[in-house]
């Protein structure tokens, strides 16, 4: 069954040229089948390597697309904030442009918020998940995800999973307090929103992970840096 309500996809790219060429068609493939009415914003940041070009290109040949394009590169969750307050759609969602998750589970991901849900996102963590990553990865990510919810409270398993949707009107009002503008981003709105008592389902995904992508020691102390803000933020400030 389609999605009822008109959705908007977004896809954050930075110098990911080749990943872009593969993942708009296959997007518009997909959507076709599964909502009446959506966008695709291609939310461009600073590229060099020729996505913000592809990206373009894609927008003159699809009425579908949208690039949005910064001459700056500002970050990740930063792109993701200012394309959601341009999005049109009342379902909004967004995922990496690698498709490390199965773009099969989008049907259902958006499904959940076309029947009354605030937030649906993946999880590469429950039990009937299906991952292919490095053991270093893994327990990485084992690790980030145990610290959010012992710090941070939170009842999901997953919270970087570059797979989500929002109602749009819902994400809007938690972008308000939202202040992380790049990875921590995805952590930030989850938490938020569980802390405004926002319905959130997680769904098992299959996922692999993509050729290149690399979680550095730097990046693993500045996440856990900004499990610390937020929780002061929560409590203290």
């Amino acid at each position: 069954m389609k999605v009822t309500k008109p959705v908007t996809i977004v896809i954050p790219v930075y110098n990911d040229v080749h990943a872009l060429g593969k993942a708009v068609p296959r997007v518009i493939e997909i959507m076709s089948h599964v909502a009446d009415k959506y966008e695709l914003i291609i939310a461009e940041d600073a590229s060099t390597d020729g996505s913000a070009e592809l990206a373009a290109q894609f927008a003159s040949e699809y009425s579908e697309v949208i690039h949005m394009h910064r001459d700056e590169r500002l970050g990740r969750g930063s792109a993701l904030s200012l394309a959601a307050m341009r999005a049109q759609g009342e379902i909004f969602c967004y995922f990496d442009v690698d498709m490390a998750t199965d773009i099969s589970h989008l049907e259902e991901l958006l499904g959940l918020i076309d029947n009354g849900y605030y937030i649906a996102t993946g999880s590469r963590l429950l039990p009937d998940s299906r991952i292919i990553r490095s053991s270093g990865r893994e327990v990485k990510s084992r690790g980030y995800n145990f610290l959010v919810r012992l710090i941070l409270k939170s009842r999901l398993s997953d919270h970087q999973c570059g797979f989500k949707a929002f109602r749009t009107s819902g994400l809007l009002e938690l972008l308000k307090e939202t202040t992380d503008t790049h990875w921590f981003w995805d952590t930030e709105i989850l938490v938020r929103g569980q802390h405004k008592g926002l319905q959130i389902a997680e769904i098992p995904v299959t996922w692999t992970e993509g050729e290149g992508t690399t979680v550095r020691s730097g990046d693993i102390w500045k996440m856990g840096r900004a499990i610390l803000r937020l929780w002061w933020q929560f409590h203290v400030s």
